[in-house]
Formats: C-alpha cells, sequence, structure tokens
C-alpha cells in the first residue's frame, strides 16, 4: 500500500495521528529531503528506512517504489510541508499506482492553501490556487492581469525575495483590489497583511519579508 501522507506546514504539532500511524506501518519512507523530514520523524520517535525522493530523481525513483508495492511492502510519501503531488513530487507515483492498479491511500493534513484562504477572510464560495507566480516579469504581470479578470478569489505561492515585486505590479494592474500576504503559516512568526497592493507593498519595503509566502488575492 502506498500511504501519500500530509505533514506540517510549519508547526509539527499538526501531524495527524492517521499519519503517525501510516507512517509507523510503513517499511520505507520516500522524503523529498530526509535531513528535513529526519526531524519529524525523530520527534515522533519512528525510525524507520529513509529514501530520498525529488524532482531531479522522481522518475528512477518512482519505478523502484513502483517495484515495492509490487512485493506487497507499504510505503509512505512525504514532503517537506503540505501535501505530496501539489507543487511537491509525487503525483508522478500516483498516477503510475492508478495505472499499474496499486493500492494507495491519500492521508490529508496541514495545507497553506486552506489556511491562507481562510486567514485572508476573502469569499472562500469559489477559490482557485495558481500555485507560484513566474519568475520573470513578463509572465508574472500577464499572470496578474489574467487574475484581475476572474471573479474568484486566487492563490498564490510567492517567493519573499519577489514578493514586492508583484506588490509593485498589482499596483498597476489591479489598484483597489484587496490582497492579503499570509507569512509563516503556522509558525511562531505567522502574519496575515490584509490591504491594497500600495499599503502591503510599503509595508514590505519598509520591512523586507521573510519566510514561506502565500499570497491571495480577492475577486473582481
Amino acid at each position: 500500500m502506498l500511504y501519500v501522507v500530509a505533514t506540517p506546514i510549519g508547526n509539527l504539532g499538526d501531524i495527524t495521528l492517521r499519519a503517525i500511524e501510516a507512517l509507523k506501518s510503513a517499511d520505507v519512507i520516500a522524503a523529498e529531503d530526509t535531513r528535513h523530514s529526519g526531524i519529524l520523524l525523530k520527534r515522533l520517535g519512528i525510525k524507520k528506512p529513509f529514501i530520498s525522493y525529488h524532482q531531479h530523481n522522481e522518475a528512477a525513483r518512482t519505478t523502484e517504489l513502483v517495484e515495492r508495492l509490487g512485493r506487497g511492502e507499504n510505503v509512505a510519501l512525504i514532503t517537506d510541508a503540505g501535501t505530496p503531488g501539489l507543487s511537491d513530487p509525487g503525483l508522478r507515483l500516483i498516477r503510475e499506482c492508478i495505472k499499474r492498479e496499486l493500492p494507495f491511500t491519500i492521508i490529508p493534513g496541514p495545507s497553506s492553501i486552506l489556511t491562507a484562504l481562510l486567514g485572508s477572510g476573502f469569499s472562500t464560495e469559489k477559490f482557485c490556487c495558481r500555485g507560484f507566480l513566474p519568475v520573470k516579469a513578463g509572465q508574472r504581470e500577464r499572470q496578474l492581469r489574467e487574475t484581475a479578470e476572474r471573479e474568484d478569489t486566487t492563490i498564490f505561492f510567492e517567493s519573499p525575495y519577489r514578493l514586492t515585486k508583484t506588490l509593485a505590479a498589482c499596483i498597476d494592474i489591479m489598484p483597489e483590489r484587496q490582497l492579503c500576504v499570509a507569512r509563516e503559516l503556522t509558525k511562531k512568526f505567522e502574519e496575515f497583511r490584509r490591504g491594497a497592493a500600495s499599503e502591503l507593498l510599503a509595508h514590505y519595503q519598509a520591512h523586507p519579508p521573510k519566510g514561506e509566502i502565500v499570497l491571495v488575492i480577492s475577486g473582481s
């Protein structure tokens, strides 16, 4: 059985009971970063064989894990934070299990997408997550212009090093729209800062942001 296990996005106390049971029952744990995940496993008192499973070895590791599953082993797949397959490796392995009719189950847990959405206070009736904004300015602005036309709430992941550039672009594209910068979710310095792009830009120019960031944009 393949267990696709969601792990905490910051606060290690957010691990679920079902996730702990799956990790304990696994014959092997495939992790995006074995050193990072080792901290969580040590906290839980779980000692299991580790193998790395990241974007650079995903194809080869998928073949290996499919063979293990075919032999009847239990495999737990985890990422650094959140759910494997969502902006992280994992979808390839899930598709192989579907193709080969190998059993798997998804163990849900903490989500930066839903945490940021609820914390923003924006509409939850209709929303979409577009992943990371493009690094190149032209592509980033094109995607923001598309977002400006949407009626539903839109969620992006953003780097702290590019946040001010994104906010500056939002001033030109959607100056009146309400935005929320959700930062360091579930951690000690968790922050939800809401306002127009100009207000947020002024703040983060004076206080350079750090940590993981989710940008939530209200609908038109």
